[in-house]
C-alpha cells in the first residue's frame, strides 16, 4: 500500500490506474510463481488421479482428473484400500469415496454437526463406535463398507440412494455431484480395465520408518498384505536414487505379491502401489515400482516412469529396482546410506 500523504493535497486521480496495474502485476508474479514452484516439484505437494472414460460413456477416450492435497490422497487411498481388502466391488468403492467427499472433503476432521467425527462423519451416539474408533480412517472406512453390503443390490443402486441408506444425511443428493471425481479416484485405485493413475509431486520426503509402512499396510489391505510382506525383501538396502533435491538414500520395505495371482492379485497390487505413492509424503517412500513403471519422489513432476527411466536414468536399461511382473516394491528415504 502507498503511504498516507503528510500534507492535506489529495493524490491525483490519475495515479490510480497505474496503481492498480502493479498490483496486478504482482499478483500476476505471484500465481506464475507459485505455479513454476509446483510444477517444478519443489514447491507444495499435491497429488491428481486421472482416468480415460471408459468406451460407451459419455467421456469416452476424454481423460478426466481429480486433484487433491497429500492429506485428501492419504485419506482416499485408506478408504479404496479398506474396500479392496474386502474383496468388495470398485462401486463400492466408489460410492464410499463420494460419501467422503461430501461429509468431510476427504479430511479427517475433528468435529461435525452434533457429534459427528472424521472421514464419514460418524455420531458415536448412533452406534458407529468410540471417537478414537471413528477417527480411525482405517475403522471407520471398515464400518462404512460393512453396513453398505448390508443393503441388498446396493450395486444396482444409484449412488446417492445408496449412500443414503447407510448414511441417513438430511442431504441425500448432495452424493451426485461426487460421482465422477469419485469415480476416477476408484480407477485410479482399483483395476477395472480403465486406462488410471495417481501421481504425487513435491519435495522429497524426510526419512520414513519401513516398520511403520509395514504397519500400516497390513493394517489398510488385511491379511494379503502381511504374507507379501512376508514374501518381500524386508530391510533390504537399495543404494541412492537421483532426484530432484539431490542423491538421496533408499532403503526397501520389502514386498512381493503372488505371481500370476489373477485378476484380484492385479488389483490389489495397483491398489497398493497408489496407496505408496498417496502416503509418501506422510510416511517417506521415496520410490515406489510396479508393473513396469516407476514413481520417484521429486522427479518429472511425480510422473509414473516406464521401466528403464525412473530416477534420473536414461531410457533403455533396467535397474535393480525395477519391480517384476506382479510385484510391488516401495522404497523409503533415508537420511543416511547402509
Amino acid at each position: 500500500m502507498g503511504r498516507v500523504s503528510e500534507t492535506d493535497r489529495s493524490r491525483p486521480r490519475r495515479r490510480r490506474p497505474f496503481r492498480k496495474a502493479v498490483g496486478l502485476l504482482v499478483l500476476l508474479g505471484v500465481i506464475g510463481y507459485l505455479f513454476v514452484q509446483r510444477d517444478s516439484g519443489s514447491g507444495a505437494s499435491y497429488c491428481s488421479a486421472s482416468a480415460t472414460g471408459a468406451a460407451g460413456s459419455a467421456g469416452a477416450g476424454d481423460v478426466q482428473t481429480y486433484e487433491m492435497t497429500p492429506e485428501q490422497a492419504a485419506n482416499a487411498a485408506t478408504i479404496a484400500a479398506v474396500g479392496i481388502s474386502k474383496g468388495l466391488p470398485d462401486r463400492a468403492v466408489t460410492i464410499a469415496l463420494a460419501t467422503a467427499m461430501q461429509e468431510s472433503a476427504l479430511r479427517n476432521l475433528d468435529h461435525g454437526d452434533r457429534d459427528s467425527l472424521g472421514l464419514f462423519q460418524q455420531r458415536p451416539s448412533q452406534g458407529w463406535g468410540t471417537p478414537d474408533q471413528i477417527m480411525d480412517p482405517v475403522y471407520s472406512a471398515g464400518i462404512f463398507y460393512d453396513r453398505l453390503a448390508e443393503i441388498k443390490g446396493y450395486t444396482r443402486l444409484p449412488l446417492t440412494v445408496a449412500a443414503q441408506k447407510v448414511q441417513l444425511s438430511g442431504y441425500p443428493q448432495a452424493y451426485a455431484k461426487h460421482e465422477p471425481d469419485a469415480t476416477v479416484l476408484t480407477a485410479a485405485f482399483g483395476e477395472n480395465g480403465t486406462p488410471a493413475s495417481l501421481v504425487c509431486s513435491g519435495p522429497v520426503p524426510s526419512a520414513g520408518d519401513p516398520e511403520k509402512v509395514r504397519a500400516e499396510l497390513v493394517r489398510a489391505f488385511g491379511a494379503p498384505a502381511k504374507e507379501a510382506l512376508g514374501a518381500g525383501r524386508a530391510g533390504a538396502p537399495a543404494g541412492r536414487s537421483a532426484s530432484a533435491g539431490g542423491s538421496v538414500p533408499e532403503e526397501e520395505v520389502g514386498l512381493r505379491l503372488k505371481e500370476g495371482g489373477g485378476a484380484a492379485e492385479a488389483r490389489r497390487g495397483r491398489a497398493m502401489a497408489h496407496w505408496a505413492v498417496a502416503r509418501s509424503k506422510e510416511l517417506g517412500i521415496a520410490r515406489v515400482s510396479y508393473d513396469g513403471s516407476s514413481w520417484v519422489a521429486g522427479l518429472d513432476g511425480g510422473a509414473w516412469q516406464g521401466k528403464g527411466k525412473g530416477g534420473g536414468r536414461k531410457g533403455g536399461a533396467g535397474d535393480a529396482r525395477d519391480a517384476a511382473p506382479g510385484e510391488v516394491r516401495i522404497f523409503m528415504a533415508r537420511t543416511t546410506a547402509r
